[in-house]
């Protein structure tokens, strides 16, 4: 998030206690340092790149606490370091704070948003001349900046428990996918032994769009598919649909609710044929031409969400990989997947599994919606305190 921090020389609409300085009068940026492999040794100190701590060598070459952030490659991110540290020849740091709360400097230097100071047309580089003429207006009472950073922090710390929270909830739905889409691990009630089957018993492919050129796309009553709609997730989101200018008469096959998509190339063989499934009505819907559908036969004995869980488990993700032919970039032939051989549960066992992911999908989509809405707070928390249209109490910290 860039917030609008800059301020004229000469403004003097900036709030009471509050002035306006360059951010070299801030906190001057210095170059980082070179440490090539062959003299790296094994330590504790940290080695802070341009996008963050890397690795760890056994001498510091300043003292902490220090914010780097970075001067080439990766622009825009800011890291706090507590203790001594060595920045990377690729990062631009500071530890020398002009009397300014080094916590403060670090969520100000977040806000501005430093790949704005980008130059070259190769690397992107910071510009490190043009950072530090930029003008920002700051608290001059050091405790106004105390109470404005820590306020930021305790927002960063809640964000990062709800990050910690959500990695240990996706960690702990991999693994129970991997444990019931395998069989290795029974719901209760379940005994009967699983069975081997061809995904073409279940039904058939077809295919996306044909004969579309650009200027048909980005408007029209039709919406379609994208491909990255396909690889994103198992449920495929409504929102993400595209228009589309299908005129009557053409002869294309619709997308409908219970169908299954896989996307038929990548660059990589571990991303072809992932699987999302339609699990909502949408009428004159349609398919990217680089993706294929599969429309399951009403009377299978499969169920189409346990299908698409299936083929984004490690289990299907191999059996899938093992299909895929190419070199730079990788292809799924349909006939291939309709020969694929793996093996099911019953139908009743394959609902109640579906049921249990589904169950952990939400919750994480539930945590997701609160972390998103944590960084919205904290975003107006940053624009509101770091240009002082807020003023925290003395005691908003306690």
């Amino acid at each position: 998030m860039d917030v609008t921090l800059s301020a004229s020389a000469t403004d003097d609409c900036h709030p009471k206690g509050w002035v306006s300085c360059s951010l070299r009068e801030v906190a001057p940026l210095q170059r980082g340092f070179d440490l090539p492999r062959s003299k790296r040794r094994e330590g504790a100190v940290p080695v802070v790149y341009s996008n963050g701590i890397e690795s760890f060598h056994n001498r510091a070459m300043v003292k902490g606490p220090g914010v780097v952030t970075g001067r080439s490659g990766t622009l825009g991110k800011v890291h706090y370091v507590e203790g001594d540290f060595w920045p990377h020849n690729t990062s631009l740091w500071v530890t020398s704070f002009c009397g300014n709360v080094p916590r403060f400097v670090y969520h100000l230097f977040a806000a501005i948003g430093f790949e704005r100071f980008a130059s070259g047309s190769g690397v992107p580089t910071l510009n490190r001349s043009d950072a530090h003429t930029f003008r920002v207006v700051v608290p001059s009472d050091k405790n106004e900046q105390h109470r404005i950073s820590e306020a930021l922090s305790t927002a960063d710390a809640w964000i990062q428990s709800l990050r910690d929270l959500l990695a240990k909830k996706r960690q702990i739905k991999q693994g129970t996918m991997q444990e019931l889409l395998t069989g290795r691990k029974r719901l209760p009630g379940f005994t009967d032994k699983w069975t081997t089957h061809r995904l073409g018993e279940f039904g058939a492919t077809y295919g996306g769009l044909t004969g579309k050129v650009k200027k048909d796309f980005g408007h029209g009553a039709a919406r379609f598919i994208t491909f990255m709609g396909v690889m994103a997730s198992v449920l495929l989101d409504v929102d993400g649909f595209q228009a589309v200018d299908v005129r009557a008469g053409e002869v294309q096959s619709k997308a409908l609710k219970g169908d299954l998509f896989f996307n038929g190339s990548s660059e990589t063989p571990e991303e072809v044929g992932l699987c999302s499934l339609l699990d909502v009505d949408v009428p004159d819907l349609y398919l990217n031409s680089f993706c294929f559908g599969f429309r399951v036969k009403s009377n299978a004995p499969v169920d189409r969400l346990f299908l698409a869980y299936y083929f984004r488990s490690n289990q299907g993700r191999e059996l899938v990989k093992s299909l895929a032919q190419g070199a730079t970039r990788y292809n799924l032939s349909k006939t291939a997947l309709l020969k694929l051989e793996f093996a099911l549960p019953e139908l009743s066992e394959q609902q109640a599994i579906a049921l249990v992911l589904a169950e952990m999908d939400a919750e994480i989509g539930a945590l997701e919606g609160k972390l998103a809405k944590a960084w919205q707070l904290k975003d107006g928390m940053m624009q509101a305190l770091l240009t002082g249209a807020i003023r925290l109490p003395v005691d908003a910290a306690a």
